[in-house]
């Protein structure tokens, strides 16, 4: 007995001793550091801004955890720190806030593509956990301009007013401007809706009612849009530093994605919207006010967001960003401030009026008031041909009709202008969801070429789409071409030209002289 409690002590030593051996040792490893959290103490917060005191040397922008959400600072003085609260949770006079480590990210990548996400990039659908998405800055740096090139690369909107008269290219800032109730939404989901399978698209969602959110989803959905884009939402619901944030957040993710080499198109809903949130922060933390009580920077802050879309070089992937921006109106005021801002932040503006929409012209596109200043020279070959002079003289007639409003009796030139005219308004109306491609596009512009104004103007419609079923079965391959934005031959041009020309001899009932043909 006595032999084997000495067997066990002698063990137990043995085992205590490499025990404390093996502690000694990782001990004698260990590399001591000191670090600290700086906290302080919310004293107040309202209306989603948190005022906190006690945080020694405190950063503008920077990061903080307040109660069991988060805030970034935006106005620090010696006393105290205001903090804009990026996420609903319940925030308390009295909570603790630590500094936070680390900068904003949001997840960006191709795993976003078919996905619903909040101004943080947390998914809000029904497909689980994001995937193939690395964080990113939200406030990283803007492409050089070094990395830049001229945008030279058409943007095919499916719209015939905006493709023939007001062309957009890859890479451009483009503002969306009118009155309520206009159809601006709507004309961008379209251009969403038409966007080719290798571009990506962006929609983006600034203080929107849940319901119009809801029902922009499933109208993109059914569309097969989310087969090549995503969703960022921050509806009316969502805490004022939120609906902020969304559009910076929703250009980062699309930044990413350039990054990448691909063509990103995005729509900012809207713009005027964000700068009444950009108001409604700058007042509750207090800073000081100018035109329209708006802030003095709110013009850097839209110039900051827009000025990133972008045609980057070959060297930096060649990528693109191209930005549609939307604004409000009232009463049709360009003038007011911030449509002031974003005329002279983009490279051009669709204006789209309420009298056209009210009288069912849609889309309702003001061509005397629009223009795009970079598109033109991204525009096809064959459609910049034949549509050189269209916007020109459609303004013309805009103003013609204008005045035979008056009861002015209008004889000889001025009268086929008007019927001209009429048809070409006719030819630009589109109903929504029903994109045109360039080929079918180039088909109209032909037909007006072909002694469209001796068509009655309710046949206008019907013959223009007889036209375009007969050219792509006469010429397949010069539409396809021509779908695909190459220039046509002059041989292979007047193979389409003759087809349409023989619809619309068709529809007249005889064939026309050559004086017949020029409008």
């Amino acid at each position: 007995m006595d032999e084997a409690a000495a067997s066990f002590e002698r063990a137990l030593e043995r085992a205590t001793t490499a025990a404390l051996a093996a502690m000694r040792a990782r001990v004698a490893a260990l590399e001591p550091s000191v670090s600290r959290t700086l906290v302080g103490e919310v004293v107040r917060v309202g209306d989603g801004v948190a005022v906190a005191r006690g945080l020694a040397a405190p950063v503008a922008g920077g990061l903080y955890e307040v109660g069991d959400t988060l805030g970034r600072a935006d106005r620090v003085d010696e006393r105290e720190l205001r903090l804009v609260l990026l996420a609903r949770g319940r925030v308390e006079a009295g909570d603790v806030v630590r500094v936070h480590r680390g900068q904003l990210e949001v997840p960006a990548g191709p795993g976003l593509i078919g996905r619903v996400v909040d101004a943080l990039g947390r998914p809000i659908d029904d497909g689980g956990p994001l995937r193939g998405c690395r964080p990113t800055p939200v406030d990283g740096p803007a492409p050089a301009l070094i990395e830049r090139e001229v945008v030279s690369r058409p943007l095919c909107s499916g719209q015939t007013v905006i493709d023939a008269m007001i062309p957009l290219g890859l890479g451009q800032r483009q503002l969306v401007i009118g009155d309520r109730s206009t159809g601006k939404t709507e004309l961008c989901l379209d251009i969403l809706g038409a966007l080719e399978p290798t571009l990506v698209g962006v929609y983006v969602a600034i203080g929107r009612r849940g319901a119009e959110v809801a029902n922009t989803v499933e109208w993109l959905r059914a569309r097969g849009f989310f087969a090549r884009g995503f969703v960022v939402v921050a509806d009316a619901d969502d805490p004022i530093g939120l609906i902020h944030l969304a559009p910076y957040t929703a250009c980062a993710m699309a930044e990413a994605l350039m990054r990448r080499g691909r063509d990103v198109v995005i729509v900012y809903d809207d713009l005027t919207t964000h700068a009444h949130a950009h108001r409604t922060l700058s007042l509750l933390l207090g800073r000081p006010v100018g035109r329209e009580a708006h802030p003095v920077d709110v013009f850097h802050a839209h110039a900051h967001l827009l000025e990133r879309a972008t045609q980057l070089g070959r060297a930096a992937g060649g990528g693109s960003l191209t930005a549609l921006a939307i604004a409000e109106t009232q009463a049709g005021d360009l003038s007011a401030y911030i449509p002031t801002n974003l005329v002279s932040i983009t490279d051009g503006q669709l204006r789209l009026d309420a009298a056209l929409a009210a009288a069912g012209q849609l889309p309702a596109v003001d061509v005397g008031l629009s223009v795009s200043r970079v598109g033109g020279k991204a525009q096809p070959t064959t459609l910049r041909r034949l549509a050189g002079r269209l916007k020109n003289r459609y303004a013309q007639f805009l103003e013609l009709e204008q005045f035979a409003r008056f009861g002015s009796r209008l004889e000889g030139e001025n009268q086929r202008a008007l019927e001209w005219g009429r048809r070409v308004r006719a030819l630009l109306a589109q109903e929504r969801g029903r994109p045109r491609g360039w080929g079918e596009m180039i088909v109209h512009l032909l037909l007006l070429e072909s002694g469209a104004e001796r068509l009655p103007l309710d046949a206008i419609a019907a013959t223009a789409a007889r036209a375009s079923v007969q050219a792509r079965a006469a010429c397949p391959e010069s539409i396809a071409a021509l779908d695909r934005g190459e220039a046509l031959e002059d041989d292979a041009l007047a193979r389409v030209r003759a087809s349409v020309r023989g619809v619309v001899e068709e529809a007249v009932g005889g064939a026309m002289t050559p004086d017949q043909e020029d409008t």
